[in-house]
């Protein structure tokens, strides 16, 4: 189970993850978002730092040209989040039914021709929903928070095998989930 009280703690750096993993613009370079996205206790500062750094070696065009080479034509390393589980059949398109009612149900609305598990959505999502008022956020993000771990893991893989910078970006996405889950207290 995660704990939604810790994830809210962390909601601009779901920010920086969703505008990283978007394609490339020159403002999303700017060092303010970097800063204003994580201190030095969040459990992917130093990931984030080390991604920071690697990526001030390229030109933009140079990373616009690696996002699309790792992103668009890599099979392995899509950003959609259910194909690693389920490519193209049945359970994929329940699963993106029930992340969009979950989008809905906190007041957003699904851009025009994206699909509801597209990583960078789904970062998007979490850092502009409002659900710390809500006592069902928990059991409501369950799927979601699942979905993220079981696509990020298959990305991460695929990623660190290419020697990709955005493995580090994805690594410290996973550890923020890390430090969000609740212990689980043994019953005596």
């Amino acid at each position: 189970m995660i704990d939604v009280t810790r994830l809210y703690d962390y909601k601009p750096s779901f920010g920086f993850f969703a505008r990283q993993l978007m394609y490339p613009e020159k403002l999303d370079f700017n060092p303010v978002m970097l800063e204003t996205s994580f201190d030095s206790a969040h459990p992917a500062y130093g990931l984030a730092m080390t991604y920071w750094t690697a990526m001030q070696d390229f030109s933009l065009d140079d990373i616009q040209e690696m996002y699309a080479e790792t992103f668009d034509f890599q099979k392995d390393c899509t950003l959609y989040m259910s194909y690693f589980k389920f490519e193209d059949g049945k359970e994929r398109g329940q699963l993106l039914a029930k992340l969009k009612l979950l989008y809905e149900m906190f007041g957003l609305e699904m851009p025009e021709g994206e699909l509801p598990d597209f990583l960078p959505l789904m970062c998007e999502f979490l850092y502009a929903a409002e659900w710390r008022q809500d006592p069902q956020a928990a059991e409501n993000f369950k799927m979601l928070i699942a979905v993220l771990e079981d696509g990020t893991y298959h990305l991460l893989q695929a990623l660190e095998k290419n020697k990709s910078p955005y493995a580090y970006l994805v690594k410290g996405l996973r550890e923020t989930f890390k430090a969000c889950r609740q212990q689980e207290v043994p019953e005596k």
